[in-house]
């Protein structure tokens, strides 16, 4: 077994740098990290990762990144008005609600807000 710290980033495959860059920063409101191309949040780096210039067929993430928005319902509303494509009705677990969309690359982005405490206590 390992020590793991904490998660320092998540690789997200994309085409176009400029077109990511873009929706990223000017339609997230997500913050470029000067010198890397990289988008920052508090807690995780989203790296952009061309497979194609290494070798690698592109193939979009569909397993989903959840970025914690304080109000689900806003920022969908939001989004839609910049002309994001949901993938169906708001979701709501039970614990947390969750809205699920495409980036310009076909990776899946999903607005989170956890509401109440999980099983396990962890919020």
């Amino acid at each position: 077994m390992i020590e793991v710290e904490r998660v320092d980033f998540a690789s997200v495959p994309i085409r176009d740098s400029e077109r990511a860059r873009r929706f990223y920063v000017e339609t997230l409101g997500l913050r470029l990290s000067p010198g890397s191309g990289e988008f920052e949040t508090e807690n995780l780096t989203l790296s952009p990762w061309r497979p194609e210039d290494d070798g690698e067929e592109f193939q979009p993430n569909t397993a989903g990144i959840a970025l914690r928005v304080p109000d689900v319902a806003e920022a969908r509303r939001r989004l839609e008005e910049e002309g994001v494509e949901f993938l169906g009705e708001t979701v709501d677990t039970g614990v947390c609600h969750m809205a699920f969309f495409h980036d310009p690359d076909g990776n899946v982005l999903i607005l989170h807000r956890r509401y109440a405490p999980a099983a396990s206590g962890v919020t």
